[in-house]
């Protein structure tokens, strides 16, 4: 029923990356995303594909702006034929202060520019295949040189999917009507957000397009309190409430908040940020919030509530990994039941 995919804590780095890529291929997951947060995402992606030799392996998210396109399309190229065909290239935004503080790289008009990255990708992607005159012109981004002697050339995967990362209304609208696919931000995954907020505006941008979108990959990545046991359960969810905390401290994520009516909570949490009280923050995040955006269950039950929550939404999710070894094969048999149901 759902592709499973599996996630990779943000700090875990290139020495480590292809023991837990060839982990959660022997546990049966369908797929990988990699962050690009502490380490290189397409670093850590080419580690993944190489350890491995069925998983699909994606960015989530590459932090686009930035990398030109030009370097961030040589690189996917690589590892598309490297893997024979299992990367998926994700990007995202990032927030303004990061792309200009941290980065040191421009943060214009976000929605346009990412739509203008994703189309320049794949115009270069077709001049690589096609050895075609590369032609872009945009506002953002202008690519109209690249010799012969620079092109890859063709591959046998041309198609890398592009999927993007948008939590706004404007970037949802835009992903459905240019990009292959979407990674939902945790705070946009509670099922009645995805089914009567974010799936009409990607019909939106799909009907702008004049596309269908049948084929568009929408992974879901709810935070989730799993394990083998319920005192384990019970860990997670209390880590899980931690990390809305800081999550809902973020005016951006504040949207599915107001869905619920509670839109004070994110205030709460700003002023709470503002005023330095960080080990107080997860109170205001109660068990009544935790049930709508966190699925919860052992091992045994966890397949049945992701049915419950994601039937028809979407038939791609996340799921942790056991951060001990000796759960994964109790792990693996809720992969295989949500591979099967």
């Amino acid at each position: 029923m759902f592709e499973v995919f599996a996630a990779t804590p943000e700090d875990m780095g290139p020495g480590e990356i292809g023991a837990h890529a060839a982990r959660a291929e022997a546990m049966g997951f369908d797929g990988l995303q990699v962050p690009d947060a502490i380490h290189d995402g397409q670093l850590l992606a080419a580690l993944a594909l190489n350890a491995t030799s069925s998983l699909l392996v994606g960015t989530g998210v590459l932090v686009a702006f930035p990398r030109s396109p030009m370097t961030v399309a040589i690189a996917s190229w690589d590892l598309q034929k490297m893997s024979g065909g299992r990367f998926e290239l994700g990007l995202g935004t990032q927030i303004k202060q990061n792309i200009e503080q941290r980065y040191s790289a421009r943060w214009d008009k976000p929605v346009s520019q990412l739509r203008e990255y994703v189309q320049s990708l794949k115009a270069i992607f077709h001049s690589f295949q096609t050895g075609e005159r590369l032609c872009f012109e945009g506002q953002h981004y202008q690519f109209t040189r690249l010799q012969p002697f620079f092109n890859p050339g063709p591959i046998d995967h041309p198609d890398i999917p592009v999927l993007c990362g948008a939590v706004g209304p404007d970037m949802t609208r835009m992903v459905g009507r240019i990009a292959d696919g979407m990674i939902t931000h945790p705070t946009n995954t509670p099922p009645e957000y995805i089914r009567d907020v974010c799936l009409p505006r990607l019909q939106q941008g799909f009907d702008k397009a004049e596309r269908s979108g049948a084929d568009f990959r929408l992974l879901l990545g709810p935070l989730t309190a799993t394990g083998a046991d319920e005192a384990t359960v019970a860990r997670e969810w209390e880590k899980q409430r931690q990390l809305l905390g800081f999550l809902y401290s973020t005016p951006a994520y504040w949207p599915s908040l107001e869905l619920f009516g509670w839109q004070d909570k994110g205030q709460q949490l700003l002023d709470m940020t503002r005023s330095g009280s960080w080990e107080e923050m997860p109170k205001i995040v109660t068990d009544e919030m935790l049930e709508k955006f966190v699925p919860r269950g052992t091992y045994t039950e966890i397949a049945a509530i992701y049915r419950e929550r994601f039937a028809g939404l979407s038939r791609r999710v996340t799921f942790p990994m056991p951060k001990d070894p000796a759960q994964d094969a109790a792990a693996a048999e809720a992969i295989a039941a949500l591979k099967t149901s």
